[in-house]
Parts: C-alpha cells; sequence; structure tokens
C-alpha cells in the first residue's frame, strides 16, 4: 500500500473529514487528506491523477456522494470510492453498490473504515492487474496470430478419441475454410490433393494408433485450381500407447512459396547461365593461397578465350593472354587487393587465340575466413569491348557537337558584323578625339599639362573598353573543350546585352531586364552559356524586326527551388502555329537564311547542363523561351 495514502475527501464539514483521517492513522494508515466539497473541485482533483482513494460524504448540502461516485467511475474507473455517511440508509446503500462503490461505512462505525480502505486498495490493484494480465493475453494472442499470418503458418489440436479439430484462425486461411465452419478430418481429406490423400489418410492412422509425433508434407487442391504444398508437424499431449485417447497439437505450414523457390532456383541458374552469355559476364573464384583458379562459369571461358571443354587453364596460361601494357596494373591490383583483403576492380585487355583484342573489365570481393584470413576472391568479368567501341565513337560525336556549336557561334558573329565594327568604333573615334584634345593642350603656351593628362587618361580608357570588347569577341571564336565553373548567369546576361546593344538599337527595340540579385551561382561553361542567350536574344530580336507596334525585348531570371530559372520574351510574330513542337529540331528553320540548328545546339547546351529549355506562346503576340539550370546548392 502507497504511503503515505493520497485520500480525496468529499466532505462540507472540516471536522468531519479530520475524524476520518485520525480514524486511519490510529489504525497506522499514513494519509495526505484533500477535501473538498464542490463538484467543479472534486473533478479537478480527479484529473490530476494525484488520488488513490476517495471517501464521499453522504448526504451534502452542494453535492451528492451518488453523484460524486459516478463522476469518479466516468474519469478514474479503478480509482476505489467509499461512501461515508451519518446514518444508514438501505435503498442508497445498494445504489451505490450498484454504482461501483467499495462499501459503505457508517461515521458512527469508523472501527470498519481502516479495514475497508486496505480492502478496497487490494481489490483495485487485483483489478488493474487482471485488466494488465488480460490486455497481455490480448497482446499475446495479437502477436501469435500476426506471427502466424506473417511466417504463413497455423496451429491446430486434434482430438483422436472424438474426432474434434481446432483450427487457428491462420490454419483456416490455408485450407480456404471459413472460420465460423468447424474443421472435419474429412474436410481435410477432400482438399487434400488426390496424389497425396492416401498416403496421409495412412500416415494419420498411424500417429493415432501408435501415439507418436508425426510430420506430413502433401499438397492441397484448392476449388480454383491452386496447388499449395504444406507441411504438418504434430506431437501428442496426452501420450496413450495403444488407445486412440490422446489429444495431438501441432503447427501446420504453408511451404508453397520454398517449394516454388526450390523450382525457380533450379530455373535461375540456367537463366543465368543464359544471361552471362547474352551479357557476355562470367563469374569467377581465384585462390590466393595456391595462385590458382578454383572456378570459371561457361561464359568466363569463353569471353577470355578458353574452350570450357579444354578443363580449367593454369593461372600462368591465362596470365600470358593479357596485353603485355596491362599485365602491371593486373598485377598490383592483384597483390594489393590480396594484402589489404580488399575488393578488386581493373580493366585489361585480352588476346584470344585467333588474335582478337578484347576490352575486359574485373570486379572481385575478398572471401574471408572465421579467423579473418583471406580464403579466396570471387567476382565477375564483363567483355565491354563494344562499350569501349561505343564510348570512342560518342567522344568523336562530342567533338563534331562542339565544333557544330564552334561553327555557329562564328557564324552568327560573322551576321553580326556590322554591330560588332560600331560597338568597336565608338570607342576608338573617342580615343582619337581625345588624342587631338591632349595634343592642343600641349601645343598651348605655356602648355597645359593637367589637362593633357587628362585627355590621355581618357585615351587609356578608351582603349581599354576597345580591348574588352575585342577580347569578348575572341572568347565567342574561341574553340576548345567545355570549360566548367562557377560563375553568375545574370553575368553572361550583361555580357550578351552589351554585345548585341548595337542590334537593339538599329531594330528600334526597347530592351529590359528583371535580373535577381540575389540570384545563386550556377557551375558551367560560361562560352556555351552565352551562345544560348546571344542565339535566344538573335531570334526575339529577328521575331520583332518584321512587327509593326511597340517592339519590347525582357530578359528576366529569378531563383526557384534549387534552379536558376532564365526567359527571353519579345513581342514578334511568336511561334509557327501549326509547328510549334517542332522548333527544336534540327535543320528546322522559319529563317530564310537560318540554318535550323541554333536552337537544337541551345537546347543540347542546357541539357548537358543539368537543365531545359522549352518554348511558350505570349499573349497577345511573341514567345517567351525559357531555360533552367540548377545551382551549386543543389548539385552538392
Amino acid at each position: 500500500m502507497r504511503q503515505p495514502l493520497r485520500i480525496l475527501s468529499l466532505e462540507d464539514d472540516p471536522r468531519d473529514a479530520e475524524m476520518l483521517r485520525e480514524s486511519l492513522e490510529a489504525e497506522g494508515i499514513s494519509c495526505e487528506f484533500t477535501r473538498v466539497d464542490t463538484q467543479p473541485a472534486f473533478l479537478a482533483l480527479l484529473e490530476t491523477n494525484g488520488v488513490d482513494l476517495t471517501l464521499a460524504g453522504y448526504p451534502l448540502r452542494s453535492f451528492d456522494g451518488l453523484s460524486a461516485l459516478k463522476i469518479a467511475r466516468s474519469v478514474r474507473p479503478d480509482l476505489p470510492v467509499i461512501l461515508v455517511s451519518g446514518a444508514l440508509d438501505e435503498g442508497v446503500a445498494m445504489d451505490a453498490f450498484k454504482l461501483g462503490a467499495t462499501d459503505y461505512v457508517l461515521k458512527t462505525r469508523l472501527s470498519r473504515l481502516a479495514p475497508s480502505v486496505r480492502r478496497a486498495l487490494r481489490e483495485a490493484d487485483e483489478r488493474v492487474e487482471r485488466r494488465h494480465a488480460e490486455e497481455a493475453l490480448r497482446r499475446s494472442e495479437a502477436y501469435l496470430a500476426e506471427a502466424q499470418t506473417l511466417s504463413h503458418t497455423g496451429s491446430f489440436g486434434w482430438n483422436v478419441s472424438t474426432g474434434d479439430i481446432y483450427w487457428s484462425e491462420e490454419t483456416h486461411m490455408i485450407f480456404g475454410l471459413d472460420r465460423n465452419v468447424p474443421p472435419t478430418m474429412e474436410f481435410i481429406l477432400q482438399r487434400t490433393h488426390p496424389d497425396d490423400r492416401e498416403g496421409v489418410q495412412q500416415s494419420l492412422d498411424h500417429a493415432a494408433r501408435e501415439t507418436i509425433d508425426f510430420s506430413i508434407e502433401h499438397r492441397l487442391l484448392m476449388p480454383d485450381g491452386e496447388v499449395k504444398f504444406l507441411l504438418a508437424l504434430a506431437r501428442p499431449s496426452k501420450p496413450s500407447p495403444g488407445h486412440l485417447t490422446g489429444e495431438y497439437v501441432g503447427a501446420v505450414m504453408d511451404v508453397t512459396a520454398t517449394r516454388q523457390s526450390e523450382i525457380k532456383l533450379r530455373e535461375s541458374e540456367a537463366y543465368l547461365a543464359e544471361a552471362q552469355r547474352l551479357s557476355r559476364t562470367g563469374s569467377w573464384a581465384w585462390n590466393p593461397a595456391t595462385g590458382e583458379n578454383r572456378y570459371w562459369s561457361d561464359e568466363c571461358f569463353r569471353l577470355l578465350g578458353f574452350d570450357p571443354a579444354d578443363g580449367m587453364p593454369p593461372f600462368e596460361t591465362f596470365i600470358q593472354r593479357i596485353h603485355p601494357e596491362d599485365l602491371r596494373i593486373v598485377a598490383e591490383e592483384l597483390q594489393r587487393a590480396v594484402r589489404d583483403r580488399d575488393d578488386y576492380e581493373v580493366d585489361y585487355r585480352i588476346f584470344h587465340p585467333g588474335g582478337e583484342l578484347r576490352y575486359i573489365h574485373v570486379i572481385g570481393h575478398p572471401v574471408l575466413g572465421p579467423s579473418g584470413a583471406l580464403v579466396e576472391i570471387v567476382g565477375t568479368g564483363i567483355d565491354v569491348t563494344e562499350r569501349k567501341h561505343a564510348e570512342e565513337e560518342r567522344e568523336r560525336l562530342r567533338q563534331a557537337q562542339a565544333d557544330l556549336a564552334h561553327a555557329n557561334r562564328v557564324t552568327t558573329m560573322g551576321e553580326l558584323t556590322a554591330s560588332v565594327a560600331h560597338e568597336v568604333n565608338q570607342p576608338i573615334a573617342a580615343s582619337l578625339t581625345n588624342a587631338r584634345t591632349c595634343l592642343r593642350w600641349l601645343a598651348g603656351n605655356p602648355p597645359n599639362i593637367e589637362e593633357a593628362r587628362e585627355a590621355a587618361m581618357r585615351i587609356v580608357q578608351d582603349q581599354t573598353r576597345a580591348a574588352e570588347i575585342i577580347s569578348r569577341i575572341r572568347l565567342l571564336f574561341k574553340k576548345g573543350a567545355p570549360q566548367r565553373e562557377p560563375l553568375s548567369i545574370n553575368e553572361v546576361i550583361r555580357e550578351m546585352i552589351v554585345h548585341l546593344r548595337g542590334e537593339t538599337t538599329r531594330n528600334l527595340i526597347s530592351l529590359r531586364t528583371e535580373l535577381d540579385a540575389d540570384l545563386p551561382r550556377i557551375v558551367g561553361d560560361r562560352v556555351q552559356l552565352q551562345q544560348v542567350m546571344m542565339n535566344l536574344i538573335l531570334n526575339a530580336i529577328d521575331a520583332m524586326a518584321v512587327v509593326d507596334g511597340a517592339r519590347e525585348l525582357v530578359i528576366n531570371s529569378r531563383s526557384e527551388d534549387g534552379i536558376v530559372r532564365v526567359s527571353v520574351s519579345d513581342t514578334g510574330v511568336g511561334l509557327p502555329a501549326d509547328r510549334a513542337n517542332h522548333i527544336f529540331d534540327a535543320f528546322f528553320t522559319t529563317k530564310p537564311d537560318g540554318t535550323g540548328m541554333g536552337l537544337r545546339i541551345s537546347r543540347s547546351i542546357i541539357e548537358a547542363h543539368g537543365g531545359r529549355l522549352w518554348a511558350e506562346q505570349n499573349s497577345p503576340r511573341g514567345a517567351s523561351f525559357y531555360f533552367t539550370i540548377p545551382t551549386i546548392l543543389a548539385k552538392a
């Protein structure tokens, strides 16, 4: 019993409450008394869960003890409640017991209070223990049922003398019998596969006659034609040799998956051999202690140029077939794998008997014994000759694409010769003017050195600006492998705007930028991205050059969900209505002198950067081209 006992006293007379406390302590029950006399206070204390027992007075002026009992049963069903009354009322006592009161004690006979409290606490503990036991039993049954379901294992009982059979729910599921229908031996034999029925009957008869353990594996033939494989195990729970009076308990397992797996395993071995042949992948095992090959699959023989009919070749014979330039790396990697007991991976070339050279990719894994010693290395060898040839072809194609992109840049820049000349001419003309001004200040009498110095500084600035323009143009003409680096897409946009400002001015186009100042950086090739922007801007200029009305070019950049998004929008003729889905096809163009490669190359460049490029029609006219590229943070 808890000491001190936390007692909630529902009593409107403090003296009576003190009398109850003294009576309990006189009997050796240490208590903490909390007295309340209203329903709200009583309910508040119940909800704190800080009460071990309630003594409810009856009657009260403002709150009834029976009402308190109902509340206690609702809020704290396990809390013991004892009604304490100043006078005997059998009707009230009967009502109290019906509502769940533990006892009914008179204030004139408080000698009964302590025994009543002890009994109430004992009964409450027993109720809690019983509830816990019931909950544990329900959990155990639920766990057992779930375990049987997961393992496809049912349990059963069989009373040999009466013929009664008891099945778990999973056993009903295995046999396909409604759980509300009691199983019979006739049903079991009827459901058994016809070819197994006689054997099952004989095994059951023998077990019943001898009262011994039995194990029966057989098949079921389900109504829908499905065949199940079962394994039944049982032992007698009440041995009685020679008499049919015992009971059997056992388990029945649906081993269909296991048997089917065995069948599939045999099939898979055949499939594996065929797959190795088709993929030109062989498996092998090598003993580092003896240096000899332990196992080669048939395909391993073929891809290394040996005949399986000749048996396992010596390791030295295999080594002699490897290309001389690859012998060192093969030996070093193999020695490292043995020394470090680590994985083994190497590429080498091997000569077949007819002189054909094949490329082989080998992966090996160490197998360690219980002591940690290296037992063998097992692995696979893959003939990657065709892949090597494809990679070489792909590299040639990539170079051709790079050459085509370079030619596209050169062609485009050739079309901009007038704009480039105009752009370069401006700083040169300014430089000439400042040079004449400088000479004039120097020819004065006396010479104005300060003004001449300022004119000379302006010459330097003009020449620097001209050099920067030429440098940017040379960069676009540059031919070479892509160079990826962290960069700001806004810088790329601004550089191309400077390049093409002459074109926008000449075509009376208003250019507006909406660039996100906090745009994250990307990883890309500056020249390739400049080419994309140049193609998109020039296309927009060409689309607006043939329309009347406002000509507006808007370039926007923003960040969203780990990507940078750029758009180039115009108020031109828009996308071709009937062929809009072909604008990114190679050699498709709507321009009389177009190559049809600009947008195709631009999309290839963007996709190579991990993004995408697409177009949409504007309303009421024009088109918008969008592309996205992952940010550095998104790639990390």
